[in-house]
């Protein structure tokens, strides 16, 4: 427990940096923007109870709201995606893994169950962070294809990464 604990740690100011002096200046043609960010939210502990999760969250929103110069947009949008990593969790994984602190990575999941998590985890995310960028639902059509560009584009990046780190072990899920 203690090796995810500070693992997690050393995660967290590296997507962070990554995020914000790296991927705040890549995007094409102000419709997909990447948010990279939010698999260090996806790849922590399944056995993580709610309130430190929701904490961590809203930290690692706040943060981004800072260099971005948004007014808690990542961070309300974090917090949705930390509900809905709940949510996944507990439709999709067996109440054995309830305390236990697997890290829901690629090679530990699976693919089928890792890209299932990581898209709707990403499209949720965008989604939120989008609609509440925008505040209004005039030009719905072009948040929503903002919103599915960016997903496409982040969920590219996550999986990159995550084969990157790719390791061969026995799948908890197939």
């Amino acid at each position: 427990m203690g090796k995810i604990i500070i693992n997690n740690i050393l995660r967290y100011p590296v997507f962070i940096v990554l995020q914000v002096f790296f991927f705040k200046n890549i995007g094409y043609y102000n419709l997909a923007a990447p948010f990279p960010y939010v698999l260090f939210l996806l790849l922590l502990p399944i056995g993580i109870s709610n309130f430190p999760l929701y904490l961590i969250g809203l930290i690692t929103g706040i943060t981004i709201d800072i260099f971005y110069d948004t007014l808690g947009i990542h961070a309300a949008a974090c917090i949705v995606l930390c509900a809905f990593r709940i949510f996944f969790h507990n439709i999709t994984l067996d109440r054995k893994f309830d305390k236990s602190f697997i890290t829901p990575t690629l090679s530990v999941m699976g693919f089928k169950w890792f890209a299932s998590y990581a898209f709707l985890g990403v499209f949720i995310h965008h989604l939120f962070l989008f609609f509440l960028e925008v505040f209004s639902f005039q030009n719905i059509s072009i948040t929503l294809l903002s919103t599915l560009m960016s997903s496409i584009f982040t969920f590219s990046l996550i999986l990159l990464i995550s084969l990157f780190f790719y390791k061969k072990k026995s799948r908890i899920l197939e």
